[in-house]
């Protein structure tokens, strides 16, 4: 058997592309991973992160967040999928 890595597939190199990806970690960096993937990711990197952290736990770290970190089209459709209602807000300034 496999042991468990903790390394991000390839096929999501690209939505990090301002950051060292292989340095990457699923569970410390879990928060920049959501948020890069539902801002610039595809379906199928979509279903990779629900699959990989389980619907829940995508849907909570997501209401977490603050709204001014997602682009405004991705947060529509995801929250759609989610049935998100309201994420955190963030004073002005915060980011």
């Amino acid at each position: 058997m496999k042991p468990f890595s903790n390394a991000l597939p390839e096929n999501l190199k690209p939505l990090f592309w301002s950051y060292n990806f292989e340095n990457l970690d699923r569970e410390k960096d879990k928060r920049l991973i959501v948020i890069q993937i539902i801002n610039y990711g595809n379906w199928s990197q979509w279903k990779w992160l629900v699959d990989n952290y389980r619907r829940e736990e995508v849907k909570r770290i997501i209401e977490s967040i603050p709204a001014a970190s997602f682009r405004l089209g991705a947060f529509k459709l995801i929250s759609s999928l989610l049935t998100i209602k309201k994420l955190s807000d963030a004073p002005r300034g915060s980011r």
